[in-house]
């Protein structure tokens, strides 16, 4: 079964010209943007089932309240995402803003001034000085006659919704990434302490090479050997400290704490399960935060290209003034002369150079873009669903295959060690040989681990989270709120 998921918006654009022919005609053709996604399957084809809705709590999983502490607090110190909720609120007082087009404007002014007046007498002239003070009121409305001003008050709350659905993409941004650079960090320390065993057991074999060549055995090549891949390995753990450091520096920023690599892991990694998959296609895009984003944002656009487009109709607006001074102060509210001081204005545009046209146009092709910005969102979170839920079923094979490599190479090195150390059989490459081959599969298996738990949580955030998903559509302003 396939299913058509329909953008969320629709812009009804005009296509009228500002040429004098078409002034008796300004509302001209609407243009409905409807576009559709691909068709989505009713299961993801990487696992070829579907299955419930995802859960909320997708860090109990891991079994480890540290990283769930870990991701708290970044959420609550976080920089980044402290800019992001300031940008929301920024978008939330755009919003009240719009909403204030709509309303009666009322300013007010105080004035104080002199005057001074020459009066014959017969003896001269005198000047008689006066002082005089006014107060003045001015007052204007604009009648949303066509809705321009309600079109321009929705977009700005599609465009505060968008913000909100940002907010929530870089909450769960910010949670994957700092539960992954956890993760990283107990698979850098685990690495470190593979290096540290492989100095131990590079020292142990130059203790038995020069105790062999003490007693004739072998010769100073074996020695000079063992001694270089001791060397080696304490190079490597030089390598592993400082990218354990490195990573542990990521960690805290993302905290918001000092990158002091301080931060103390355990070095393991979690062991996981098979993969269940959850949701289909077509929930997934009512769970992800940029989708919800992305479909607020065509709204927005729509609006605006609405907006524009009844820019080019007559407007309709009220003014009025009161002014008055000293002598004139009861006058001045007597109901006839404030009735006769109203103006009506009505304005329409006739000739401005082709700006509105221009206006139009360039809100027509901001739609366009926001359909098609909704489509590629939608395809790359399928994309990245897809890749993930394939990406952990090889990521488990490889992981049981390394097992059992690190397994077989541990028996090599144990039957490499016992003809070195008794037969003589074996010479010192074949025998450092095989303790890489044990030290390598055991670091490849810890990196295994590592990635399969990396992928699981880019699996989880790539179906939505758990974190609250903030749209126009579920959840009421604080505005509107206080309006009802």
């Amino acid at each position: 079964m396939k299913r058509s998921i329909l953008f969320a918006g629709t812009a009804f654009l005009a296509a009228c010209t500002s040429s004098p022919a078409n002034l008796g005609r300004m509302a001209g053709e609407r243009i409905d943007f409807f576009a559709q996604a691909p068709d989505a399957p009713a299961e993801w084809k990487a696992s070829g089932v579907a299955g419930k809705a995802p859960r909320g709590d997708w860090l109990s999983q891991f079994d480890d309240p540290v990283m769930t502490s870990l991701v708290s607090e970044a959420l609550e110190n976080n920089p980044s995402l402290k800019s992001r909720a300031a940008t929301m609120r920024a978008a939330e007082a755009a919003t009240r803003s719009a909403r204030s087009a709509g309303r009666p404007s009322l300013g007010a002014s105080l004035s104080a001034g002199g005057s001074s007046t020459g009066v014959k007498t017969a003896t001269g002239t005198n000047r008689i000085d006066s002082e005089l003070y006014g107060v003045g009121l001015d007052a204007s409305w604009e009648l949303d006659l066509w809705g321009r001003i309600g079109a321009s008050v929705n977009a700005a709350e599609a465009d505060f919704a968008a913000s909100e659905a940002d907010l929530a993409a870089a909450e769960l941004s910010l949670a994957a990434q700092t539960a992954i650079a956890w993760i990283n960090l107990n698979e850098a320390l685990a690495q470190e302490r593979v290096a540290e065993l492989t100095y131990d057991a590079r020292d142990r074999v130059r203790l038995l090479t020069e105790r062999r060549f003490q007693r004739g055995l072998v010769d100073a090549l074996d020695v000079r050997t063992a001694r270089s891949a001791l060397a080696n390995a304490e190079a490597t753990i030089a390598t592993r400290r400082q990218i354990t450091g490195e990573t542990a520096r990521r960690l805290e920023i993302l905290l918001g704490r000092y990158p002091a690599a301080e931060i103390a892991a355990s070095a393991e990694i979690p062991a996981l399960g098979p993969l269940q998959p959850q949701g289909n296609p077509a929930l997934l895009l009512s769970r992800r935060p940029d989708i919800a984003a992305s479909e607020a944002r065509i709204e927005a656009a729509g609006m605006r290209a609405e907006s524009a487009r009844l820019a080019m109709l007559p407007s309709f607006v009220l003014t009025g003034s009161l002014s008055t001074n000293e002598t004139d102060l009861a006058d001045a509210f007597d109901p006839e002369l404030i009735a006769a001081r109203l103006v009506a204005n009505l304005t329409a545009p006739i000739f401005r150079g082709g700006r509105l046209d221009a206006q139009r146009d360039a809100a027509v092709a901001q739609a366009e873009a926001a359909v098609a910005n909704y489509a590629s969102t939608a395809l790359s979170a399928w994309g990245e669903v897809e890749n993930a839920v394939a990406a952990d079923r090889y990521l488990a094979d490889q992981e049981e295959a390394q097992a059992r490599a690190l397994e077989e190479a541990r028996r090599a090195e144990e039957l490499a060690l016992r003809k070195y150390t008794t037969s003589g059989t074996l010479t010192i490459f074949n025998l450092i040989d095989a303790q890489t081959r044990r030290l390598t599969a055991e670091s490849q298996l810890i990196s295994v681990r590592a990635s399969r738990a990396t992928n699981r949580i880019s699996y989880n955030i790539a179906l939505g989270g758990g974190l609250p998903v903030r749209t126009a559509s579920t959840e009421t302003t604080p505005t509107e709120a206080a309006a009802e």
